[in-house]
Formats: structure tokens, sequence, C-alpha cells
């Protein structure tokens, strides 16, 4: 419709709003864990209530699907370089983590777009995929379930980093952490499933393209 501002639907202004509490968590991370740890929290749970309102006004759109999931990966990756920072030791298993979350959904979205067509959706899974894709993309409960415990995790081993006596007892974030591990390697393993199929997808399409190059050539040959 001439004149819709995009920029002003619903689930965008409650991911303006979502950066923001992100930012506030970052500027908190250093030295204040419990406002940090909230901050955070709201700005995940945001990201799920972006989604809802977008299905439910009608209001999804591929600017708003970007924003969602760059928002995704800049925090992760926030919170993981701290913990590489708070844990030096695990570093490089940060590093790892990081390096999959943005390699896994870069090469998703780049496969969707370039094999499924400009109006495809990244979320929208075709039957032939691993049935781990199409459980986490296409229920929403177990898309929210599996960011959200993931998200707990990493949140669990922020806590740990400032326990002590007279910060943090530890109890509680060991709890959790528990409570969440197996949903974090669930949504690592996802990240790999989909690292794997994207690649092939894409290798798909190449030699598509590069037979119908072969052809052409033999038409005019």
């Amino acid at each position: 419709m001439p004149g819709t501002n995009v920029f002003l639907f619903v689930p965008n202004l409650i991911g303006y709003t979502r950066i923001v509490f992100a930012v506030a968590s970052l500027y908190y991370m250093p030295l204040h864990p419990r406002t940090c740890s909230l901050l955070y929290s709201i700005s995940c749970l945001l990201g799920a209530l972006d989604g809802a309102a977008a299905r439910r006004l009608g209001q999804s759109t591929r600017f708003g699907a970007v924003l969602d999931m760059i928002t995704d990966r800049c925090t992760t990756t926030c919170l993981l370089v701290f913990l590489a920072s708070a844990f030096p030791r695990w570093s490089i298993v940060y590093q790892g983590l990081i390096s999959l979350d943005y390699s896994s959904h870069y090469i998703h979205m780049y496969a969707t777009l370039a094999m499924g067509g400009s109006r495809q959706s990244h979320k929208n899974i075709d039957e032939n995929r691993p049935w781990v894709m199409r459980l986490y993309y296409s229920n929403t409960y177990v898309l929210f379930t599996v960011c959200a415990l993931n998200e707990l995790f990493f949140i669990a081993l922020y806590l740990l980093s400032f326990s002590s006596p007279t910060l943090i007892d530890s109890a509680v974030p060991w709890a959790l952490l528990s409570t969440s591990a197996v949903f974090m390697l669930f949504k690592q393993y996802v990240n790999i499933v989909q690292l794997v199929e994207a690649s092939k997808w894409l290798v798909q399409g190449d030699v598509e393209i590069r037979r119908k190059e072969r052809v052409e050539q033999k038409k005019t040959s």
C-alpha cells in the first residue's frame, strides 16, 4: 500500500524496544549481574512477542524478520564475548559457538533467498528437510522454548562468573544451568544441521546452474 511505513509496524517497534533493553543490559553487564540479567531477559522475551504480534496483526515483513534475527545474533554474541573474557580457558568454545551461530543462520537465510525466492521465509521448511529443522521452525512453542532456555544457559554461566558469598549465591545459577543445558546442546545441534543442509541446498543450485550452462553451450556450438 502506498504510504505504508513498515518501520513503524508494531512488531518492528517492539524490535526497537528490544534493542534498547539489550544495549542497557550490556551497559550493566560488567558490574551489575542482577540488573543485566533482568534487562537481557526482557530483551529476549520481547523477541518472542514481536513475532506473535506480527502474526496476529498481519504485519510480518522481511525487514522485521531480519531485524529479529540480527538482534538475536548480536545479543547472544555480546554475552558470549563477555563469557570468553570471564572464563578465558574456555574462550575457544565461546568463539566456536559464535562462529557456528553466525555461519549457520547466514548461510541458511542466504540459501533461502537464493533458492527459494525473495518471498520465501527462512522459517518455512520443506518436508524433505531433516525432522529436527521442521520441528524447530514449524512449532512456535518448540522454537520459543529452545531459544529461551538456550539463552538461560548462558545467563546462568554469566551469573556464575559473579558467584561469591557477597555477590550471588551459586545455587540458583547452577540449577538454571542444569535445567537448560540439554536445550542449549539441542540448539547447537540444530545449528549444525542447518549449516549442513543449507550448504547442500546451495550446492544443488550450483550444480543445476552449471548443467543449464552446459546445455546452452551445446545449443550454441
